[in-house]
């Protein structure tokens, strides 16, 4: 429509060069009058049909005129534009249009259930009926937990169309209504890997210097814990001591969505240094071993608790802080706050776990060979843990007290050895399983790469330290 106006408007204005001026003067007079006239009526609205056939008349008039201007003769867009005014003018934001169904995202909490889930979405039983019929893959749903996330899809008719239900940041399952009912499709992604680099050398503690060097806590854990048959971290660390650590970090988008596991380390301590690579043998179990594919984990872990400090040694001539009198400390108390938890130092067998005399809350696991350990003092036992429960290396069974004779929350610890009582902090613990003959050269293939690039990763630290002191002098 601008367009025809502005055709109108050029066309009217050379018109009107040619037309005198005597007869423009009448044009404006007449014009004049007609204006007078509408105004006095009292009508005011131009809906009759005298009007369109005056209005009409008027264009043919007009018409009839331009005829007269050679330069015009063969233009008449007069009705067009009159024709375009008459025409309804639509606003869009007065047009209704459909409304699409909108996604909704639902964040799950601590004591949902479905049923309360897909109440707080305006649904009900009979909903999650039709999405269970038929469908074996929605027994996933009944695993719900608190963090995750379920994206629901509802129609203008409040009539669930699809569902989305997102375990981890890469495994999801999605639910699309067709005429028989839901289909499930399982959406697995497969995120980037990148080996990350992080050293650091103690002043106080692991615990310190490993969040300084960026080490996320998870893997401080597990660091202690590969090199935990060899080392006390509450009793032999000492300052100067370092770590050289190279692990997985796992991307998504270019967006870090999870730690991976420690590939490969280095620990110095006491100026010995200890070295492990990860390795997965040929039946799919993983463990950490030397570079050499020597057994890196013994039997048993050197401490049950993880960081705690040691408040009482092994003793056969210690005054008792209770009864106070001289009495055999048969074990290590590890001091620790109550309910930080307290881990099987090997594989092995529970043949108590209840109330003990002056150990409180106690349990005894036989590891065979002739080795038993023993866990006093503490708060509670771990869910599944009872006499004749079969515990693994590292499992959690129950957590630090103060039960039975204790001046303070903490873990006694005893180690026996065919039926005598050693001293856990120094006792020679046996030795596992290296990596079998006929791997061999599969874990060589396999870890070969590893301790070199944590080692080139240790160099262009160094490089790049030396270049920034260069620069700054």
């Amino acid at each position: 429509m601008p367009s025809i106006i502005t055709k109108s408007k050029n066309v009217l204005c050379i018109a009107l060069e040619q037309v005198p001026r005597g007869h423009l003067i009448a044009a404006g007079a007449l014009s004049a009058s007609l204006l007078l006239i509408m105004a006095l009526s009292p009508n005011h609205e131009i809906t009759s049909s005298n009007d369109i056939v005056s209005t009409e008349a008027m264009s043919a008039a007009a018409t009839t005129n331009f005829q007269m201007f050679p330069k015009v003769a063969a233009v008449n867009i007069l009705p067009d534009v009159i024709d375009t005014f008459k025409q309804p003018v639509k606003n869009p934001l007065l047009v209704a249009q459909p409304q699409q169904p909108l996604t909704q995202e639902l964040i799950i909490k601590s004591g949902d259930n479905l049923s309360s889930v897909f109440a707080r979405m305006g649904l009900n039983d009979r909903d999650i009926y039709e999405l269970f019929d038929g469908n074996k893959s929605a027994k996933d749903l009944r695993s719900i937990a608190p963090g995750q996330k379920l994206e629901f899809l509802v129609d203008n008719s409040g009539k669930l169309q699809e569902l989305k239900y997102y375990k981890n940041n890469l495994d999801s399952l999605k639910f699309t209504r067709n005429a028989s009912g839901f289909t499930g499709e399982q959406i697995s992604l497969t995120p980037e890997l990148k080996r990350t680099f992080r050293q650091g050398t103690i002043n106080s503690s692991l615990f310190m210097a490993a969040k300084q060097a960026g080490l996320p806590n998870t893997l401080t854990m597990d660091l202690a814990n590969i090199f935990g048959y060899d080392i006390d971290f509450a009793l032999d660390i000492q300052k100067g001591d370092n770590f050289k650590v190279m692990f997985e970090e796992q991307y998504l988008d270019g967006k870090k969505i999870a730690t991976g596991a420690i590939l490969s380390a280095e620990f110095t301590n006491a100026g010995k240094t200890y070295r492990a690579v990860r390795y997965t043998s040929k039946d799919g179990t993983t463990r950490y071993y030397a570079p050499d594919g020597k057994g890196l984990n013994k039997a048993f872990l050197r401490t049950p608790v993880d960081f705690a400090k040691i408040s009482s040694s092994f003793s056969l001539a210690r005054k008792h802080p209770v009864l106070n009198t001289i009495r055999a400390h048969k074990g290590t108390d590890y001091a620790a706050v109550i309910g930080t938890p307290i881990r099987s130092t090997g594989d092995g067998k529970i043949i108590f776990a209840g109330r003990k005399g002056a150990f409180g809350n106690c349990i005894i696991i036989q590891h065979g060979q002739g080795y038993q350990t023993l866990y006093g003092h503490m708060n509670s036992f771990a869910k599944g843990i009872s006499t004749g429960s079969r515990v693994s290396q590292g499992q959690i069974i129950g957590a630090v007290g103060k039960t039975g004779l204790a001046s303070g929350p903490h873990l006694h610890y005893e180690f026996h050895v065919n039926g005598q009582v050693r001293n856990p902090v120094t006792v020679q613990l046996p030795q596992s399983i290296g990596i079998a003959a006929n791997e061999k050269d599969r874990f060589a293939a396999s870890t070969q790469t590893l301790v070199a690039q944590l080692q080139d990763f240790d160099r262009n630290s160094r490089l790049a330290l030396g270049e920034s002191k260069t620069k700054s002098n």
